[in-house]
């Protein structure tokens, strides 16, 4: 498959009589948005905003973050099984509103939402606090039990990032680049001398309201099986789980998965990329065992020299990165890890709940039990009250101040398991 992707640098959302681009300005048509995002009698009232990089503004608990994107030739069309047909995605040209985003936010849906700051200490550890915001505010109605009020927001999200990215339709890219993945045996022989590497992309589905949907189907219902990479650049991964806010991949990131950006810059350089196995984190050890099983198996058909795994979530998922590991070294294949860690505030606790000896390749992305201090904000876009619920909150959190005392657990994004993040390290 190719894939075109055409990027149109936004440095600005603005309201506006016509949902536009000009001059690098994104334009929102306010009353056509909410016609298209209105009529879900689940939610009782919804609300658009706009928060900008620099704003004395916080976003909390956030739900979802998505790029707006549209296709502009070639099959099908962008979210497909939600707001597009169940076609197959991934080739011709897709067009990116790059450097804005839909945030989704209002009343809690789960307990391991988070918190996007525009500016201050949090916006340090949220690569949202980068992009042009335009906020959802999504308040349920009363007796709407949470994943009815998950699938609500959700939707709501695809429908905006969908008709905004319309907007991008008919415009030349100020920055264009094409993406190959070959048919598995073209891919082989076009750099038959260079290592074969598969990306085996764990994708969150431990339970209620821990989704991720794969061409629309929750992947608690998949076996592992074979994405071309340019079809996640495309929405046919998708998020609706509500996992701890540091290490959930929001859709934005799927769109943007920085693990197959990269493969991608070094395909036909000192490494053959050919493809991605997705497969899904589950609760039963039957279920671990089938999956891992499967993603195993797939590996080894398809030839891999060398896999990335990266997982998404902690504690349980460790078990099936662990058992991934594990079961792909044994048929003799190399393993890279990428994982975040939970060590404790102080950073002396075991920092994942299972480990192996043959994970002796792992990236890490950072200490969600790191303790912050957030600031007071001028403006807040949802419910402050949240922090005292949200995972790496805790009961005063809040502080009267407007302050919030929590781990970076609550922050969005700021130990991504996929690299998107701004954390780094030194070594010593």
């Amino acid at each position: 498959m190719q894939l075109e992707i055409g990027k149109i640098h936004i440095k600005d959302v603005q309201f506006g009589n016509e949902t536009k681009v000009v001059d690098g300005v994104l334009y929102v048509n306010k009353n056509e948005l909410m016609e298209k995002i209105s009529g879900d009698e689940r939610i009782e009232r919804v609300e658009v905003d706009i928060a900008r990089p620099g704003d004395e503004t916080r976003i909390i608990p956030v739900k979802d973050v998505i790029e707006p994107r549209v296709k502009v030739e070639g099959k099908g069309g962008i979210f497909p099984g939600f707001v597009n047909k169940v076609d197959t995605v991934g080739e011709g040209k897709t067009h990116v509103l790059s450097g804005a985003a839909v945030v989704t936010t209002g009343s809690i849906v789960g307990f391991q939402e988070g918190i996007i700051d525009m500016s201050g200490e949090g916006a340090k550890y949220t690569p949202f606090s980068k992009t042009n915001n335009l906020v959802i505010v999504c308040e349920p109605k009363k007796g709407v039990k949470q994943h009815e009020h998950e699938e609500a927001v959700r939707m709501i999200g695809f429908k905006a990032a969908a008709y905004i990215g319309e907007a991008g339709k008919n415009l030349n890219p100020d920055e264009t680049k094409i993406y190959e993945t070959l048919p598995l045996l073209e891919q082989v022989k076009k750099y038959a001398d260079l290592p074969k590497i598969i990306y085996v992309y764990m994708l969150q589905s431990q339970g209620l309201l821990h989704d991720t949907y794969v061409y629309g189907v929750d992947a608690k219902k998949i076996i592992p099986t074979f994405l071309y990479p340019t079809e996640v650049f495309d929405g046919a991964v998708v998020s609706g789980n509500c996992v701890s806010a540091c290490d959930k991949n929001p859709t934005y990131v799927h769109l943007n998965n920085p693990i197959i950006e990269d493969l991608y810059d070094r395909d036909g350089k000192d490494i053959n990329f050919l493809g991605c196995i997705i497969t899904n984190e589950n609760v039963y050890l039957a279920d671990k065992e089938r999956s891992s099983n499967f993603t195993a198996k797939l590996v080894k058909y398809l030839g891999a020299d060398a896999v990335i795994i990266s997982e998404e979530g902690f504690g349980n998922p460790d078990a099936d990165l662990v058992m991934n590991c594990n079961k792909i070294s044994d048929m003799g294949v190399k393993t890279v890890l990428v994982t975040d860690e939970y060590a404790g505030q102080d950073g002396a606790s075991q920092s994942l709940a299972d480990s192996t000896p043959k994970g002796d390749a792992v990236v890490t992305a950072g200490n969600a039990n790191e303790l912050i201090v957030l600031p007071k904000m001028k403006k807040i876009l949802g419910h402050s009250e949240a922090a005292d619920i949200i995972a790496g909150g805790h009961a005063g959190s809040l502080r009267p101040d407007g302050t919030i005392e929590a781990e970076l657990q609550v922050v969005t994004g700021s130990t991504s398991e996929v690299g998107f993040t701004k954390l780094t390290s030194k070594g010593y």
